[in-house]
């Protein structure tokens, strides 16, 4: 290591990727991170294919993935309706014992009543289905009042228009897909990002202290040599 012009110590290339090499990476733990992320983000074909190539064997039921997404595509669509009755055929236990995501899918339901402008239907739907939730889960009742709001505004201007946001589909159909695979014993999310998660913290640590080869792109994932950029970027 040599002093840098900045007084931190500087790691050259050589002695990163020596240092990296003594590190012991079994080729079937980085498979097993591949499949885990196709699986949980319901990629079906590429998880089979990805199956085949590596020769690694899933204790996942691959045909499992299509009907979970297709019961995720169904909420991002708008199609609420649809969605709940997927997974009451697939397991009704999943939305009798999580009161919060079955409350979660009927507020989703009211919005696009609302987005579709029928409020009496949007009136009568929070009566009849949301209100009773909110009795019993009073810590609810503030999402509904919220959602209600929609209705004094008009929709494309309206202050509250976060919930009409195809961003607020995407939550409730991710919540709704964690509930599906914990109810099959799987992970709720893939490892891959809380590792790149990791990786930037990490190096935003070693950032303080010397210059090193960083990996700035992680698209490409290429190692940039310090000695050549003069300085490492913060980037």
């Amino acid at each position: 290591m040599t002093a840098s012009s900045s007084s931190k110590q500087t790691i050259s290339m050589e002695e990163w990727e020596s240092k990296m090499s003594e590190v012991p990476i079994a080729k079937g733990d980085l498979n097993q991170l591949v499949m885990n992320y196709l699986i949980i983000e319901g990629y079906k074909d590429a998880a089979q294919k990805f199956s085949e190539e590596s020769g690694l064997t899933s204790n996942v039921d691959l045909e499992s993935i299509e009907e979970r997404m297709q019961i995720r595509f169904a909420v991002q669509r708008g199609d609420i309706q649809t969605a709940i009755e997927r997974v009451n055929e697939l397991n009704p236990d999943i939305l009798d014992t999580n009161p919060r995501l079955c409350f979660h899918l009927l507020l989703q339901h009211l919005i696009e009543l609302i987005r579709k402008g029928e409020d009496e239907k949007a009136l009568e739907f929070a009566q009849d289905k949301l209100a009773p939730h909110g009795e019993e889960h009073p810590e609810l009742l503030r999402e509904l009042e919220k959602t209600m709001a929609l209705l004094a505004f008009d929709t494309k201007k309206s202050p509250l228009g976060d919930l009409l946001d195809f961003s607020h589909r995407q939550k409730t159909a991710n919540e709704l897909n964690a509930a599906l695979l914990a109810a099959s014993s799987q992970p709720k999310e893939p490892k891959l990002p809380a590792l790149l998660q990791l990786l930037a913290w990490t190096q935003a640590q070693l950032d303080e202290k010397v210059n090193y080869p960083r990996i700035n792109n992680i698209v490409n994932a290429v190692l940039e040599d310090p000695a050549s950029s003069g300085e490492v970027s913060q980037g």
